[in-house]
């Protein structure tokens, strides 16, 4: 067994633990890997070793990876996204997790209707108020939610986080966990065409945390394939 698939498989066994302590189903967290600088060989083995979400940071990186690998799993869209390459992340990816503001929103439904698909999204929120972080701030995304509700060709199906990072993961469970109120908050609001099932939240450095606080998708880079080398 490779390294990375070591990797993995110990990451899995982590997350059932964590879920296993906020009795949770293990079955309902998924596992992606963050590929942004990752090369190519790296990545078949982890798709060997049976990761099938793939995670990417920038639009052109993912475009070449899709084209060579092709689409035997999921490929997402994690990283900010600029509105004028709307029209190819509809085209590559299966989830969009950074949407952020609603002129996003109206080009990714727009792409999407020409496309003849219907684009799944994540709302991206900056539960911490960093001006370094993107997502739309958590007093904003209630009605964020409710403009993106109208569009016929985007399907919201939950919200996307990035706490600030700490030594100790403790002290990132409060943005996880104001994540998941926010999360319950909108669902009280029975916003039609609206789903909430998805909290995509937790990396390497403290994915169990945010398992424990509701994360269904966990974005794990570095403890997979190691440092990044850029």
């Amino acid at each position: 067994m490779s390294l990375i698939a070591d990797n993995i498989k110990r990451i899995r066994e982590n997350i059932a633990e964590a879920a296993r302590r906020a009795n949770r189903d293990p079955s309902d967290i998924r596992l992606m890997g963050v590929t942004k600088t990752v090369d190519d060989q790296r990545i078949a083995e982890a798709i060997d070793a049976g990761l099938d979400i793939v995670g990417e940071n920038y639009v052109q990186e993912g475009k070449r990876k899709i084209e060579k690998m092709g689409k035997p799993l999921e490929w997402h869209m994690i990283g900010h996204l600029q509105t004028n390459k709307a029209k190819y992340a509809v085209r590559l990816f299966d989830m969009i997790h950074s949407v952020d503001r609603l002129k996003l929103a109206q080009e990714l439904d727009k792409r999407a209707g020409a496309e003849g698909v219907r684009i799944n999204i994540l709302v991206e929120v900056n539960v911490s108020g960093e001006d370094s972080k993107s997502g739309v701030v958590r007093d904003d995304a209630v009605a964020l939610v409710k403009e993106i509700a109208s569009f016929d060709h985007i399907f919201l199906q939950g919200l996307m986080t990035m706490p600030p990072w700490f030594d100790d993961p403790e002290d990132a469970r409060p943005y996880f966990a104001a994540l998941r109120e926010l999360r319950d908050r909108i669902v009280t609001e029975n916003i039609p065409k609206v789903e909430m099932k998805e909290l995509s939240m937790g990396m390497s450095q403290d994915y169990r945390v945010a398992v424990e606080e509701g994360a269904t998708i966990v974005r794990i880079g570095t403890a997979i394939f190691g440092e990044r080398i850029y």
